[in-house]
Order: C-alpha cells, then sequence, then structure tokens
C-alpha cells in the first residue's frame, strides 16, 4: 500500500515532467537537453547517478542491506514526426516529437526513483535506474550493455505505456511480446538514359519495382503461415525528373519475426530475390543487411512476478491477455543478460482523445496511466529484492 500512496502523491510531478519531456523532444543519439534533466532531477531527489552511452543515464539506490541488484529501463528519444496535436504541452521542437510514450517512461521511472530512494531502508539489495538513449534505431541498449551497465545485474525490467489497450489495463504475459527488427538496403545499378528511349538504358525504377513485389512473396511462399512473419520495403529512392531513365535505386526495408531461425533466413532469402529479380531486368544489385535486435521474450518467473505486482497495486482484474507484436524493442537485449520482463501499461482513452496508434502525429496517453507506471516500476523492483 505505501507504494501506491507514494505513486499517487508524485503523480502530478510526473505528470509535469512528461509533458516538459514531450514539448522538447530529441532524436536518437540527440538527447542532451532530455539527459541533463535527468540529471538534475536525480540530484533533487538525491539519487547518484553516471552518464553512458553518450547521452545515456545510470543512477544506482543502495539499500541497507546486501542483495541482489535489479534494473529498471526507461527510453528517452524521440521520432521524426511532426506533431499535429492542439495540447498546451506540443512540442516546440520542429519535425521532432514523442509519438512513442518515451516521454511518460522517463517521467515515471523518475517518479519511481522518488519511490525507492524513500523507501531505501527498506531495500535489500540494489536498484539501478537506466535511462537509455536511441532505441528507436535500435542502437541505445547495445552501446550501453558494451559500457558494462548489465555488469551484476541479476534481473531486468521495463514497462511500455501502450495505446491499443485501455488506461486501468496491464498486459505482462510471459513468452514473445515483441519481434525481432532487422532492416535491410538494396542497391539496384542500372544505365541511364533518355526517357523516351528506354531500350537504350537499364531502368533502376522498373528494376527497384519488380524486387519490391517479388519480396512479397517471401511471407506468403517461404515461411510457414503458422508463422508470424513481416518484410517490409518503406523507402526506395530513384530517378531525377520524368523523362530521365534512372540509373540507379536503393530500397530500404524492414524484417520482423518471432522465431529466431526465420530472422536468421531473412536476409539470404532477401538477397538471392532482389538479385535473381534485378538480373531478370538486366539490372546488377547488392545488398546490405543491418542487425537489429532480437525478440523481445518475457521470462516466464519474471512475468509472474509482475504480474502479481499489478495484482497488489490494482487488482487481478486489471490484467489482460494482449496479442503479441510484430512492433521491436531493444530491451530484447538486456533481457539476453539477465532474467525479465516488459509490461505492457495502457494509456488508450477516446474521451482524452489519446485513441491515435504509435508513431501518429497525434499520439497522446491518458496521463493518469503514468501513476500506474510508476508504481510498477517501483513495485517490482521491491518484490525482486525481497525475494
Amino acid at each position: 500500500m505505501k507504494i501506491k500512496e507514494l505513486a499517487n502523491q508524485c503523480k502530478q510531478y510526473v505528470i509535469d515532467m512528461r509533458r516538459e519531456f514531450h514539448m522538447y523532444p530529441e532524436p536518437s543519439w540527440g538527447e542532451i537537453r532530455t539527459s541533463q534533466r535527468v540529471k538534475e532531477e536525480l540530484e533533487k531527489i538525491g539519487v547518484p547517478y553516471i552518464s553512458v552511452a553518450n547521452t545515456g543515464v545510470v543512477a544506482t539506490i543502495q539499500g541497507n542491506q546486501a542483495g541482489k541488484t535489479v534494473a529498471l529501463r526507461a527510453d528517452m528519444d524521440a521520432l521524426q514526426v511532426q506533431e499535429t496535436s492542439a495540447v498546451s504541452y506540443r512540442s516546440q521542437n520542429e519535425g521532432i516529437m514523442h509519438a512513442c510514450g518515451h516521454d511518460g517512461h522517463t517521467a515515471m521511472l523518475l517518479g519511481a526513483a522518488k519511490i525507492l530512494n524513500e523507501m531505501k531502508d527498506e531495500i535489500k539489495g540494489t536498484v539501478k535506474l537506466f535511462f537509455q538513449p536511441a532505441e528507436e534505431v535500435a542502437q541505445g541498449a547495445k552501446k550501453m550493455i558494451e559500457e558494462g551497465v548489465m555488469d551484476g545485474v541479476d534481473g531486468v525490467f521495463a514497462i511500455h505505456l501502450w495505446a491499443d489497450i485501455p488506461y486501468g489495463t496491464v498486459c505482462v504475459e510471459e513468452g514473445p511480446r515483441m519481434a525481432s527488427a532487422d532492416f535491410f538496403k538494396i542497391f539496384v545499378q542500372g544505365k541511364g538514359g533518355h526517357g523516351s528511349l528506354p531500350h537504350q538504358g537499364v531502368d533502376a525504377v522498373v528494376a527497384a519495382s519488380a524486387i519490391v513485389m517479388d519480396l512479397q512473396s517471401i511471407v506468403s511462399r517461404e515461411i510457414s503461415p503458422l508463422e508470424s512473419a513481416v518484410v517490409s520495403v518503406g523507402m526506395l529512392h530513384s530517378g531525377t525528373r520524368a523523362n530521365v531513365i534512372a540509373s540507379k535505386a536503393v530500397l530500404e526495408g524492414t524484417t520482423r519475426s518471432f522465431n529466431p531461425e526465420i530472422r536468421n533466413a531473412f536476409p539470404t532469402i532477401i538477397e538471392r530475390i532482389a538479385k535473381n529479380t534485378g538480373n531478370s531486368y538486366r539490372a546488377e544489385v547488392s545488398f546490405e543487411h543491418i542487425c537489429g535486435t532480437p525478440a523481445t521474450i518475457n521470462e516466464a518467473v519474471s512475468s509472474r512476478r509482475a504480474q502479481k505486482a499489478v495484482e497488489n497495486i490494482l487488482s487481478e482484474e486489471a490484467l489482460i491477455h494482449m496479442e503479441k507484436v510484430t512492433g521491436g524493442e531493444d530491451f530484447s537485449l538486456f533481457l539476453e543478460k539477465a532474467p525479465g520482463a516488459i509490461a505492457f501499461v495502457g494509456v488508450r482513452n477516446e474521451e482524452k482523445e489519446a485513441c491515435y496508434p504509435h508513431h501518429h502525429e497525434r499520439f497522446n496517453m491518458d496521463e493518469d496511466g503514468l501513476e500506474i507506471g510508476t508504481a510498477l516500476y517501483a513495485q517490482y523492483a521491491m518484490m525482486f529484492l525481497a525475494e
């Protein structure tokens, strides 16, 4: 009950911090102001910290008794999205927006820092607070791990505020929760020419377009229909003007799956199709694969612990089933180093116009959900260390 009361007491603080972070969003690896404000708030709370991974911050709350170490993680970066909502705290940075809830994650972890620091005498062990940069480009967790933040950590926990489930509900089921997320680039080399004489050239636009279409057969014809998988081409750049045969084209896309065997097979399949299709149009094709993140898989014991934490701060009825999603999360890299789980905390509320999907220019949240997330961070940490 104490954690619930403390979370309620700092509710407005967390909302205010979230709105400040929302007004001044920063892109991946550019979280300079955000990182500085996190440090300033930690100093006010009285929690020591170190700087890691360029703009990342790791704070430490040491209990009075020796014990295990649990890490709580929040991501800080925003997206290249132009906000169109009319809220008073709308983004002040042109073309950048917190359209995925990371502003809320950072604010909630600061709120949890206040709670846990106040309960320091009851803590047996150590709580580490990871304020992570560059989640949206799947690089921040990797960099933090390379710099040793997971050394000595026995368990990890994260929260993702989720716009597809209603305020007052939480999903923290075991097993696959989010997909692996990797990226690829395909370079098509043709031969330029006059648009009126296409037979004299090798049209990179036509070859690239055919590659896009042929890649669609991967999921439908090379992967079991019982498996979830995605191949998407999100960018195709080619050409200079209407009457010029394009000599080059560049395609960029992403692959998603929950099965590591499929994840590992994707590069070979995509390269084969791209090169064979390109050759059929007399174009030369080269391929580049960019490894992102593995699937995010909640460990069973950690999930049950988190579910119990939800029951303690809300009720058993607050726990809901949510189908796994093909979005990616580099929190999965932390889960490779220690057992843990990620919880999805609902922030959807149509009455408050918090009903737009993640990465939408009008994304917003029911800020009452921040109190739940703040309490859940602290409750999970205390339960983990008490075992």
